[in-house]
């Protein structure tokens, strides 16, 4: 087994990123990991996140202002965890040759596919959950026999700090290289010419990225964003829909790709709901000032961004209801953004146009089911479609008619917690598929193989062509 790297990306800064790339690339091709150096790397790199998880929560509380304990272990450490137990329970099997049958006319040939590593795959990950969609990713890479650059988020600079550490005592710096930096290291890191290129986060960066990776033909996974529409259907229980949208919608303060975006509801449900959701904001924080459970914005301009969008809405006639539990508690100084609702919101308005990623919910009425179905699919495909509703018929007809990156039935996000589903974009929301077997899959190559048998009657069908080969080709052109 290889050991464990004791600097990582940490003693790599004076070289140029090419050669950091080129050094990463000269290793894998010098020695291409074994299944017993997979699961020894996946076996470390586990214990690495226990045993940082205690600086990965201070750190991640440090660069949000104040970051739920309890969301930064569930949502981040628990489900990096999640991701490498499950690679490890199932990595044999996914390595294994794919035996597959060759067309009669060829046999007694035989062929399989071989899951082949890439190579160097590049992970740009993103600061809203910092550790997960860093350390998932990697972890993919690692059971599919590659070796990995990552370039963790800017905006989040103490957790990568400590991700650098963490990468560093487990993997030496030419299987796993973490590079820190601005945003002018990212451009140039997306320009690298990786055998495999993911990058999570805004659609806006996505075109850029994409475009560099361009330049290489580097395939590329985007795992972006958008609005993810929430429909609550005639047959929907409201009191239990409340529950898992507030659940899932002020994880994280909102700043969750695929947290609830606006809400669909008749116009005999909007008033239950919003009442349900006003007991259930306030059951889920009591109070907001100092809840150590309400997570801050990252930064100051993301919270002036929600700020203007809300001004603009309410300029336009919408409703804004702040749900400020114990007493008035928004504060740009600490970044404190309260659960908001908004009703009568215009459909040009800022809030209904781009993804919000914050706290604030929108909800709209619509007529029938049909109409709030179509105002899905007249809108970019999302990231994730929330249906709430209990009629099997309305629930197939719905599934009929959207595509998008994944759909959960009355629930929210909890389609990210299943290793056995692929998790990806469509359209504007992404392209590509990572965790568990598709993760794997991704990083490898399909490499398809046929075996010639010893004696083939195919080569009877070579010049010079005679009658036999007449026979041959009359009989199979039929």
């Amino acid at each position: 087994m290889a050991e464990g790297g004791t600097q990582g990306g940490l003693d790599s800064t004076s070289l140029s990123l090419e050669a950091r790339l080129g050094r990463l690339r000269g290793a894998w091709m010098g020695r291409i990991p074994s299944y017993a150096q997979r699961m020894d790397d996946l076996k470390r790199l586990r214990a690495a996140i226990l045993k940082y998880g205690e600086k990965l929560i201070a750190a991640a509380n440090s660069d949000f202002g104040q970051r739920s304990r309890h969301e930064t272990i569930s949502a981040d450490l628990l489900m990096s965890l999640h991701e490498v137990d499950y690679i490890r329970s199932h990595l044999k099997r996914w390595m294994k040759p794919e035996r597959i049958m060759v067309d009669w006319k060829f046999l007694p040939a035989r062929a399989e596919i071989r899951w082949q590593p890439l190579g160097v795959i590049g992970v740009m990950s993103p600061w809203n959950y910092p550790i997960n969609l860093a350390l998932m990713p990697l972890a993919a890479a690692i059971g599919a026999g590659s070796h990995v650059m990552l370039k963790p988020s800017e905006h989040t600079p103490a957790v990568s700090a400590v991700l650098a550490e963490l990468v560093a005592e487990v993997f030496p710096p030419e299987r796993v290289d973490v590079v820190l930096g601005s945003p002018e290291v990212a451009a140039e890191f997306s320009a690298l010419p990786f055998d495999h290129l993911v990058f999570t986060g805004a659609t806006s960066i996505g075109h850029h990225v994409m475009a560099a990776a361009a330049k290489h033909l580097t395939p590329v996974t985007l795992e972006l964003g958008g609005k993810s529409p929430t429909i609550i259907g005639p047959g929907a229980d409201v009191e239990a829909a409340a529950k898992r949208i507030v659940a899932m919608k002020f994880l994280n303060a909102g700043q969750t790709c695929i947290a609830p975006d606006y809400l669909l509801v008749t116009e005999g449900q909007r008033e239950p709901l919003l009442a349900a959701l006003r007991r259930e904001i306030t059951a889920a924080y009591p109070q907001l000032s100092k809840n150590p459970d309400y997570t801050r914005i990252i930064n100051a301009r993301q919270y002036q961004r929600l700020e203007g969008w809300l001004t603009e809405a309410r300029s336009r006639g919408a409703k804004i209801e702040m749900i400020e539990p114990g007493g008035p508690a928004a504060s740009p100084e600490t970044r404190l953004f309260p659960p908001t609702l908004v009703s009568d919101c215009p459909d040009d308005a800022q809030l209904m146009v781009d993804e919000i990623f914050g706290p604030i919910l929108p909800v709209r009425t619509y007529l029938t089911f049909h109409e709030a179905l179509e105002y899905v699919r007249a809108r970019p495909r999302p990231l994730a479609f929330y249906l709430f509703d209990h009629d099997r018929g309305r629930i197939d007809y719905a599934l009929e008619r959207i595509v998008a990156g994944a759909v959960c039935i009355n629930d929210a996000a909890m389609h990210f917690a299943q290793p056995q589903l692929p998790f990806g974009g469509v359209g504007a929301s992404g392209m590509g598929h990572y965790h568990g077997l598709h993760g794997f899959r991704t990083f490898s190559k399909a490499m398809p193989v046929f075996h010639q048998a010893r004696f083939s009657g195919i080569w009877l069908l070579k010049p010079p062509y005679g009658a036999l080969a007449d026979r041959m080709l009359g009989f199979l052109f039929r």
